[in-house]
């Protein structure tokens, strides 16, 4: 049998994350219980929002918890107290992160675990195949992921929503970058020859527009970037060394924008690396204030 640890992280958003839990618990319907054993573990980022009294009878999924913390820590850093959580005091075969807004979709579920049945040694990530998310987005996302690659050689097609065997969450979970950057941390320490991929698309949220803003997805970018922080200086430096080589004779605002865009770039990445503090992910179990048991 395989234990396995759903986590994941909530603000606010109840309705979802209830629909969600709904959703896997009835697809939980064509698994043997002898096979796959599956509890959820809840991280409330200190949501506003009053959690509703949750009435459904769950009938395959074995708990549920809800990890309550004392401070907003934000997405990346609830997943990273999740998973250390989940390490330290659980016992588990594997642990799949999902958002909870249904862009994660449960339906992919099946197809995650039955590749991770086969390569029990090997990360499984779902690979964004297509998304739900308007042309601009759409647009801006795919900038996103030439910049990455360009300035760290990653090419990252992920998200959280990945299935990951023992060894690599004691990975994730002793490496500061997990504490600021999910996807980017394991694209650090977990090598392609370790990695397995699944083809996924995107789901449209449950309720209300999707929170990832441009500003939101900026962040996300630069944050993973700062998980590569000094091959992408090296790059930086030689890509304006180069640059200003080459416009040394024609030199104007707009030819230097270029060169402004990437020392911005560079200084916000040295920011951002500030927040992979292992001292602090160390300690951040912390800042649970409490642990309720739904099930």
């Amino acid at each position: 049998m395989k234990k396995i640890k759903i986590l994941i992280p909530v603000y606010n958003d109840w309705l979802s994350a209830f629909k969600l839990l709904n959703k896997i618990d009835q697809g939980l319907d064509a698994w043997d219980p002898d096979v796959v054993h599956i509890s959820v573990i809840i991280v409330n980022d200190t949501s506003i929002e009053k959690r509703p009294i949750n009435n459904t009878n769950f009938n395959n999924l074995k708990s549920i918890q809800v990890i309550n913390m004392k401070e907003n820590k934000g997405h990346a850093r609830c997943i990273a107290v999740g998973l250390k959580y989940i390490n330290e005091n659980t016992n588990f075969d594997l642990v799949i992160p999902m958002d909870a807004d249904g862009e994660d979709r449960p339906e992919e579920l099946g197809p995650l675990l039955c590749k991770a049945f086969e390569h029990p040694d090997k990360v499984i990530t779902a690979n964004r195949v297509k998304r739900s998310e308007g042309f601009i987005f759409r647009f801006c996302y795919i900038v996103h992921r030439y910049l990455t690659f360009i300035f760290t050689s990653k090419s990252i097609k992920y998200g959280n929503y990945t299935c990951l065997p023992k060894f690599a969450v004691n990975l994730m979970v002793n490496n500061s970058a997990t504490w600021s950057s999910f996807s980017g941390s394991l694209a650090k320490i977990i090598k392609n020859k370790e990695r397995v991929t699944i083809s996924s698309i995107r789901g449209k949220r449950y309720f209300g527009p999707s929170k990832m803003s441009f500003i939101n997805l900026l962040k996300h970018s630069l944050s993973i970037m700062a998980v590569f922080k000094t091959r992408l200086l090296i790059r930086s430096i030689l890509f304006l060394i180069v640059y200003l080589f080459l416009i040394a004779g024609n030199l104007s605002l707009i030819t230097l924008l270029p060169a402004v865009g990437v020392v911005i770039m560079m200084i916000s990445v040295i920011i951002l690396s500030q927040r992979e503090n292992i001292l602090e992910f160390n300690n951040s179990l912390e800042n649970i204030q409490n642990i309720d048991q739904i099930k």
